[in-house]
């Protein structure tokens, strides 16, 4: 018989990410960043304590079969499972925060390689004692990942110098930890690995605009703007594509305007450049159509809105797509344009 205790890690990764989802998915609060600072001061102690222990040489006790050999046990047991702990609850928020701000398939690769990492985290259990290289790769991986996140929220900017200077600031950290640890065990050179990795990451357009994230998108006819509302007229998807909430097709007449809207959310005080573009598939690939500058302001729980169209478009594919002026891709949508006129009961109004 299988032994239950094997399907531990896993109950306690899918409740720990369901509790992630329900607490920190939606919006991105000052309350989690202090929790996961304290996640990575509290990593950042026990590794210290493991190298300590390690250069001290001192070894597992003698379990024995009753209550204090079982209590000693876990003692001895306490600081692999606090590491994997806080590891897990810092890989579990961040692959919330990057899913949520992912747009494409480059930055899809990015996230799924934290989950990767979320669930093997689950199954470490004390290799982060006795690997100690292990230890400082993700230690740098964690602290690289949290301040490129923080550091734009803390000073209210996506400036692109401030990747540079929170991935600095994360691989010194942990170059620090393994200087200060007693004996010094392991290697930090992967770590440093991982930052170079990140650096080419970030260069291809595989990481995520955090803490960007975006709300909604749509496509649609006849865009009203007026005392604060935008609204547009879309034509509603055919009820097998439940994954949609607009038909991937749009009839448009000759001459008229094919509009777009997106709700992208900023936390309260931060500001970013973003655009809208438009493109058409050719036989080549995708040609730019058009292209809408605007600035961010954050706060807005429904995040802030911006609209752009595009006159008498072609008919063929067309995409939608929501960008930070460097070029990071935030949202794409994509829809074929067709010569005709919607029926009057396949459109509806959305609101942003």
């Amino acid at each position: 018989m299988i032994s239950l205790q094997r399907f531990y890690p896993l109950t306690a990764f899918l409740g720990g990410f369901i509790w992630d989802a329900l607490t920190i998915g939606q919006r991105v609060s000052v309350a989690a960043f202090w929790r996961l600072g304290a996640f990575l001061l509290g990593a950042a102690l026990l590794a210290l304590w493991l190298a300590r222990r390690n250069a001290l040489k001192q070894l597992a006790p003698e379990y024995g079969n009753g209550w204090r050999g079982r209590f000693r046990g876990l003692l001895w047991q306490a600081p692999y499972l606090l590491l994997q702990f806080f590891y897990g609850g810092i890989f579990s928020a961040l692959f919330i925060f990057y899913f949520k701000s992912s747009g494409h398939l480059g930055t899809w690769l990015m996230t799924a390689f934290l989950g990767a990492l979320l669930v093997g985290n689950e199954f470490a259990g004390d290799h982060y004692g006795r690997r100690f290289t292990l230890t400082w790769a993700l230690f740098a991986l964690n602290a690289i990942l949290l301040f490129n996140f923080a550091l734009p929220h803390i000073v209210g900017s996506l400036d692109p110098r401030w990747f540079y200077i929170s991935t600095g600031s994360g691989i010194l950290l942990a170059h620090a930890m393994h200087r200060l640890a007693p004996g010094r065990p392991g290697r930090i050179l992967p770590a440093w690995g991982i930052a170079a990795i990140l650096l080419l990451a970030w260069n291809l357009g595989m990481i995520a605009p955090v803490p960007l994230v975006k709300r909604d998108m749509a496509v649609g006819h006849a865009f009203v703007q007026e005392s604060g509302r935008y609204a547009i007229q879309v034509e509603r998807a055919p009820s097998w594509m439940f994954w949609r909430d607009q038909a991937a097709t749009i009839q448009l007449a000759e001459g008229e305007r094919l509009y777009g809207i997106s709700a992208v959310f900023a936390p309260q005080g931060v500001t970013a450049a973003l655009e809208h573009r438009w493109e058409f598939r050719e036989a080549g690939g995708w040609r730019q159509v058009s292209q809408n500058r605007f600035q961010t302001a954050g706060g807005r729980e429904r995040g802030f809105r911006g609209y752009s169209w595009v006159v008498n478009p072609q008919p063929g594919e067309w995409r939608f797509i929501v960008a930070t002026q460097d070029g990071r891709t935030i949202g794409t949508l994509s829809v074929r344009v067709e010569r005709g006129t919607p029926q009057p009961e396949a459109l509806f109004v959305r609101d942003f």
